[in-house]
């Protein structure tokens, strides 16, 4: 058996001595060294179905900028005739209450008949009706100035056949029975009529009624406006990516698929455009309680005041304006996914 041939020494350099630090050196020369991984980006390639597509409707558009200010501006006026119908109905609601509350006897002069013993007659009669809670006759002075504005100053009651009034402030309306009232004082003071305020009452119901109607007018117009609106964007924001879309359509994407993206995108710019419009109305509500409230002593201010109380728009207002703003959101995407589905329908 052949020993192994001995290499060549003279093409081999002599081998330095095995110190510490070459022994520490030596594995490293050992590796082997790995090739380079290159790592595919996500899309990139073949399988590039990690990343995700680019949105159909474009994000920012001159448009979508255009429509937002649009849905803002019709928010604000559908926020603004909420509040405004909130306020008359609360106000016409207090006149309602304050009239149900208060009755006035009303007693005419007879002649040979003592009027002063009559009005003592017909407050005690009141008195013992339920529901009462006070009775007072109006004195000469407070009876002349409210002639005054009419008859001028200086009146002499004694010389005028003017009837003398006795209000009448009811504590619970339920237990007080008017007909009763009204027939006892008819048959038992002679000159003696009631008046309940029941035709103001009904005309008040009534307007608040017609302001209501009107109101739900409006709004009904302000929303239709804004869902023409998101039809014709919706429809220009088609024609816009019609290729796009035309490609989808016809290499299987479902027509859902398609509908989702245009609605998702409007459903965003309804939420915008109806906040915006939503905070709006807030601020202008509280800057018109601020103002009103400054302007108090004026004789205009005044006035306005003593119809419609303090202005001051309540929670239900509040509560309106939040829902205005879900209802545009609502709309406006369900409004794009009609529109979508409705185009795709035509080019089938």
């Amino acid at each position: 058996m052949k020993s192994p041939t001995p290499p060549d020494r003279r093409d081999t350099p002599p081998s330095a001595p095995a110190s510490p630090k070459n022994r520490a050196k030596k594995p490293v020369a050992l590796k082997t060294r790995k090739k380079p991984t290159v790592k595919k980006k996500k899309g990139s390639g073949k399988s590039g179905g990690l990343r995700p597509s680019a949105p159909i409707v474009p994000p920012q558009t001159v448009a979508g900028r255009a429509l937002a200010l649009v849905v803002a501006i019709m928010s604000l006026l559908a926020c603004l005739t909420v509040g405004a119908v909130t306020l008359v109905w609360d106000a016409a609601d207090d006149w309602q209450n304050d009239l149900v509350r208060e009755i006035t006897i009303q007693i005419r002069p007879i002649d040979g008949v003592d009027m002063l013993r009559e009005i003592d007659k017909a407050i005690a009669l009141t008195l013992e009706f339920p529901g009462i809670e006070s009775v007072q006759a109006l004195s000469d002075d407070e009876t002349r100035s409210l002639l005054q504005p009419w008859l001028g100053e200086g009146l002499e009651l004694d010389a005028l056949p003017v009837p003398r009034l006795i209000q009448v402030s009811v504590s619970d309306p339920g237990l007080l029975n008017i007909q009763d009232l009204r027939i006892s004082l008819e048959e038992q003071v002679a000159g003696a009529s009631l008046d309940d305020h029941s035709v103001w009452t009904s005309r008040l119901s009534a307007m608040a009624g017609a302001v209501v109607l009107v109101g739900f007018g409006i709004l009904t117009l302000v929303l239709g406006s804004m869902v023409l609106s998101v039809v014709f964007a919706t429809q220009a924001a088609m024609a816009g990516n019609k290729d796009v879309v035309s490609v989808l359509h016809f290499v299987g994407a479902e027509d859902s698929f398609i509908a989702r993206e245009f609605q998702r995108h409007f459903l965003v710019l309804g939420l915008k455009g109806g906040i915006t419009g939503g905070l709006v109305a807030v601020i202008c509500f509280v800057c018109i309680g601020l103002l009103t409230r400054n302007s108090a002593g004026y004789a205009g201010a005044d006035q306005f005041t003593a119809l419609f109380g303090s202005i001051s728009v309540s929670i239900p207002g509040y509560v309106g304006v939040v829902a205005v703003v879900a209802l545009v959101a609502f709309l406006t995407s369900i409004t794009s996914r009609w529109a979508v589905k409705a185009h795709l329908r035509k080019v089938d």
